[in-house]
């Protein structure tokens, strides 16, 4: 199936040639690195678009992704793999890894295939245009995840790990995660200073607990301990902070800020 873009034109510019111009603005030529996995936030581009580029532009973008997000929608399943189709964006499409895909829903119960959760889901779309600017044949595997407590994220990352040591081939893990939502400026960068510490020690459970202890609303909670446990397992030992941001330095305000980090995972 083709799934149709949903956000071009409200995250991000839906002509091909306005969009091809904002991605490049926000990509620089830097040195890249081969990574394990990477966190980069999905709002809008005016917003985290240079962080997302800061990001994206440290990391050599292999053939295939497996890209994780949270599910906003609350449609379909816990942890939902979409297994088969293509996406489209304004600069192209982008085909899943069916092979990928089917290897992961399979790799435990708690990934499910479903495409339901993924028609209206904006995290994974918004990170398309950078990754397919970067590398036009890289083919990618959507998941989202809604829910999940520790042991299952660590079941979903050693699973995860597994199959993509058994595909044989180099995958990166993208997370798709804005950090605290709707407090102050001030606020939002001490508590995402929380969150933020326990990803760059590579701690899934450091990183759950101190989200929930600190009310600290880092969407993508969940897809992110997925990918340190399954990082860790691959052999990652270190994680790097590209950049951060808040909605304040666009909107002006900040009373009510999103918090926006790009870390980098090998």
């Amino acid at each position: 199936m083709l799934r149709r873009a949903c956000v071009a034109g409200q995250f991000y510019p839906g002509g091909a040639k306005e969009l091809q111009e904002e991605v490049r603005g926000f990509i620089k030529e830097e040195a890249r690195e081969k990574a394990t996995a990477l966190i980069a936030p999905h709002a809008g581009y005016i917003y985290s678009g240079s962080v997302a580029g800061a990001v994206y532009s440290r990391v050599d973008i292999p053939d295939d992704v497996v890209l994780l997000g949270p599910n906003h929608t609350g449609l379909g399943a816990r942890a939902s793999v979409m297994t088969e189709g293509e996406w489209e964006i304004p600069t192209g499409t982008v085909g899943i890894n069916t092979e990928l895909a089917g290897m992961i829903a399979g790799s435990t119960r708690l990934f499910s295939p479903d495409t339901s959760a993924h028609l209206n889901e904006h995290s994974l779309e918004v990170q398309l245009p950078f990754i397919h600017c970067l590398n036009r044949g890289a083919r990618f595997v959507p998941i989202t995840v809604m829910q999940a407590d520790l042991d299952e994220c660590i079941e979903m990352g050693n699973a995860l790990a597994g199959v993509i040591k058994d595909y044989g081939r180099e995958v990166l893990i993208a997370v798709s995660s804005d950090m605290n939502h709707y407090e102050s400026d001030k606020r939002t960068r001490e508590k995402d200073k929380l969150a933020i510490d326990q990803v760059l020690s590579l701690d899934a459970r450091g990183l759950l607990e101190v989200t929930a202890r600190k009310d600290i609303t880092m969407c993508g909670v969940f897809p992110a301990a997925i990918a340190i446990t399954a990082a860790r397992a691959l052999g990652a030992s270190r994680a790097r902070l590209i950049k951060y941001a808040t909605s304040g330095e666009t909107s002006g305000d900040y009373d009510h800020v999103v918090g926006y980090a790009g870390i980098v995972i090998s």
